[in-house]
């Protein structure tokens, strides 16, 4: 009876384990230095967040439609794509066109942080950077996004009109 009571038991928390797992927000991390990746990387799971990764463009673009992000942390300089041309992919894109992007880079220059906000960057963020600001940026924009989406489900719920037909008749 006692193994019964764990096995179920240990069933019972992988499932809740897997609910929780499956409700942490998605950030996709491109960036081609490793230990910018892995700093990053290492920093938002901390954060609760759930992290996938790619290292340059091409891979970018896969991954941001097979794991649907609610995040990109997008370096600028990139081998192919560059970031660039990756957002302003990703903005033509109606599946992807209010995703949050977070442009991260080393160039200092007002031109590259204007070039980098005109091809849809959400925010910038020039390197290095203090965690605790990536942190905060991150979760500025999840909660934007958050609440845009939420809005725009809810325009897209039909409105109902006229009585309810399971409670036609019934006083009320």
């Amino acid at each position: 009876m006692t193994a019964l009571f764990l096995l179920f038991r240990g069933r019972w928390l992988f499932n809740q384990f897997l609910v929780l797992y499956s409700m942490r927000r998605k950030i996709l991390v491109v960036e081609d230095d490793t230990d910018q990746l892995e700093l990053i990387r290492v920093v938002l799971e901390k954060a609760g967040f759930a992290i996938g990764t790619a290292a340059n463009g091409t891979d970018a673009l896969v991954k941001t439609r097979s794991i649907s992000p609610d995040l990109i942390i997008l370096d600028l300089m990139l081998p192919g794509l560059n970031g660039f041309d990756i957002c302003e992919t990703l903005r033509k894109d109606p599946q992807t066109a209010s995703l949050p992007i977070i442009m991260l880079t080393g160039l200092c220059s007002e031109f590259g942080r204007l070039a980098g906000l005109e091809s849809g960057a959400s925010e910038f963020l020039t390197k290095p950077f203090k965690t605790d600001e990536l942190v905060s940026k991150v979760d500025k924009l999840l909660r934007a996004y958050g609440s845009s989406k939420a809005k725009a489900r809810n325009k897209s719920k039909p409105e109902l009109k006229g009585p309810c037909p399971s409670l036609a008749g019934q006083p009320g």
